[in-house]
């Protein structure tokens, strides 16, 4: 298995990265096994139909931060995926910025606004990108609103390989695979795998692997079409009861604490990828910038975290043997 992942900093801020904290959080992630890493970088639109991305200046990760968690992994001889996201600062999800199509005299003026903002974004991180040594560069995440636009997309990958010389994916979301035409112009095809793998609480990794079975048939052929690489951009499972059911949930914060399905959910699905030769890898989601540091504490976390839960000695193990 070609990338052996985990994805840190989504929840990082202004300075974070260069923290005491945070140097320790990315120190412990390294023990994973990992030798990728993915690194989440946010920034925002006011709403899905906002034509501006914004930097916040007293918020949003700086250039240096990044700077210091590149040179900390590949100290590690961890590779980097450099993650710029775009979020909705009023709650909705990023797959909901959408706008309408050519007008009556063929003109994309809506989102050849949007495009305009989003090229300028994420050609300022490929610059970064490969100024600093990542070694691949997402070039977007869960857009699936956006999705139909190919003529821009083929534009935007354009222009970034004509300043980044690294690795391309795009993330779309899990059951829309099929619905990006312009996965050739990328290296590898990438894809939130949050699928549901279990019908109620407590299922074992046996159960969720017939699930993962199908899935497995249903990706083989996407990756036939492109003959390329399938890369769980973004996989995980919370620490709680039920949430097989619905790996992507982060909502459900009444679920009890159940680490027995979030190990199953790890182990499952590398059960039946790790040995596919067309599977390229996984990124887990996610490693906290600040991560906790006692036992009873993990007790008390329900989130996607695995640190000194059962899921990160299964998460070890099979890093150790791919």
């Amino acid at each position: 298995m070609e990338m052996k992942g985990f994805t840190y900093g989504y929840d990082g801020k202004k300075g974070d990265f260069r923290t005491e904290g945070g140097i320790k959080s990315q120190e412990l992630l390294y023990e994973t096994g990992v030798n990728w890493v993915c690194l989440a970088i946010v920034n925002n639109q006011e709403t899905a139909h906002s034509f501006e991305i914004e930097f916040d200046y007293g918020k949003s990760c700086t250039d240096r931060d990044i700077t210091a968690a590149v040179e900390r992994a590949h100290s590690h001889g961890v590779k980097v995926c450099l993650k710029p996201m775009v979020n909705c600062k009023d709650g909705v999800w990023r797959a909901y910025i959408n706008f309408a199509d050519s007008d009556f005299n063929g003109q994309d003026i809506y989102w050849d606004k949007w495009f305009k903002s989003y090229s300028d974004y994420m050609l300022y991180y490929a610059e970064l990108a490969q100024e600093t040594g990542c070694e691949m560069l997402c070039i977007g995440c869960e857009m699936c609103g956006t999705e139909r636009k190919e003529a821009h997309w083929r534009k935007l990958i354009a222009d970034i390989r004509a300043i980044y010389d690294g690795k391309l994916i795009y993330n779309t979301n899990h059951g829309h695979e099929e619905d990006v035409k312009w996965f050739d112009a990328v290296d590898y095809v990438g894809t939130s795998a949050y699928f549901p793998v279990a019908e109620k609480g407590g299922a074992t990794s046996e159960m969720m692997q017939e699930k993962w079975k199908l899935i497995r048939d249903e990706l083989y052929e996407v990756h036939k079409k492109w003959n390329k690489k399938i890369v769980f951009i973004e996989i995980g499972c919370r620490s709680a009861n039920g949430c097989a059911t619905m790996p992507w949930d982060f909502s459900h914060k009444e679920l009890p604490h159940d680490e027995e399905e979030q190990a199953a959910f790890y182990d499952s699905c590398l059960s039946v990828f790790a040995g596919e030769e067309w599977f390229g890898g996984a990124f887990w989601w996610d490693w906290s910038t600040y991560i906790y540091d006692t036992k009873e504490e993990a007790m008390a976390d329900n989130g996607f975290n695995i640190h000194l839960k059962k899921a990160e000695n299964i998460l070890k193990d099979w890093y150790s043997r791919v």
